[in-house]
């Protein structure tokens, strides 16, 4: 491992996250409150949603989205068999989930439902760039998988979660898990400011599209 990757992943990166992340929470700060106000007015609930998540390390941490379920979708979830298996199975989410409210489907199509996750950039917990970050139940099932897995696991813990990344701009839930980890796996081996500019040009154009995002 070379002083010049050592040197992005630990200084560089983080001064680019700092940058890009406030940059754009000035650009967008209309969109952010036009899209708290619209969820709010939806259901008259709180319009951030948070949840655990692993990070680098294996760190758990709180990740933040503009709520686009109902306000009680985890219970949905761990109570209703079916649509678990569903969301355990290949891309870990559900094609017309029946929790998505019709603001949700809108924010997540065009990935403005991330848009908080700006804050976990500036916390640190996350990058702006990087693999997407897995709740626990994603992490431990894989972790207890075959080796070959488990190292792809080991793997995506050794950088921080980001916002857009490899599979985020190459089919997103488009994408089964073992392709993901695939990636997760390509992105830690080749990380550069190189390839992390590459996925950044890519990213306007794949949140435009919508393709895979559900």
């Amino acid at each position: 491992m070379t002083n010049k990757y050592l040197s992005y992943k630990h200084t560089y990166k983080r001064i680019l996250d700092i940058f890009l992340a406030l940059a754009f929470m000035i650009v967008f700060s209309p969109v952010y409150i036009i899209t708290a106000i619209a969820v709010f007015l939806s259901d008259f609930h709180h319009p951030i949603y948070s949840q655990e998540r692993i990070g680098k390390n294996k760190k758990g941490f709180k990740f933040y989205k503009f709520r686009s379920m109902v306000v009680n979708a985890d219970e949905i979830l761990f109570n209703n068999p079916d649509l678990l298996e569903q969301m355990r199975s290949g891309t870990n989410k559900v094609k017309d989930d029946p929790r998505i409210t019709k603001v949700g489907k809108f924010i997540r199509k065009y990935s403005i439902d991330e848009f908080p996750q700006m804050f976990n950039v500036l916390k640190g917990d996350m990058s702006f760039i990087g693999p997407r970050a897995l709740r626990p139940d994603e992490f431990e099932k894989y972790e207890a998988q075959g080796s070959e897995e488990r190292k792809k696991i080991d793997k995506l813990v050794t950088v921080k979660p980001g916002i857009t990344g490899y599979w985020q701009v190459n089919g997103r839930s488009n994408v089964n898990f073992d392709k993901r980890m695939d990636m997760v796996a390509y992105y830690v081996d080749n990380l550069s400011f190189a390839l992390d500019l590459k996925i950044l040009l890519k990213t306007p154009k794949a949140v435009i599209a919508g393709d895979g995002a559900y």
